[in-house]
């Protein structure tokens, strides 16, 4: 089994979170994927970048998740 650094897993569960946010969205899955995959050559001793790209990629999320909760139909009340 593979070890991963605290670093490591905080981008792989913002990777899971960004494709589980992105379904059913046209155009969002390929995005976060070749996204990610161009961040990929980045070195692991490049923390600073990491830790940027991390608070870039929740803000990203974020927004998704508001966008389209504010285009959903509102649950009907009780």
């Amino acid at each position: 089994m593979v070890r991963h650094s605290e670093l490591q897993r905080q981008v792989l569960s913002l990777y899971r979170q960004l494709m589980r946010a992105s379904q059913g969205k046209p155009g969002f899955v390929p995005f976060v994927r070749s996204e990610f995959r161009r961040q990929a050559t980045l070195s692991r001793l490049d923390v600073q970048r990491i830790h940027f790209l991390l608070r870039r990629g929740r803000r990203q999320l974020f927004q998704l998740q508001e966008m389209y909760k504010a285009l959903s139909p509102a649950a009907p009340h009780s």
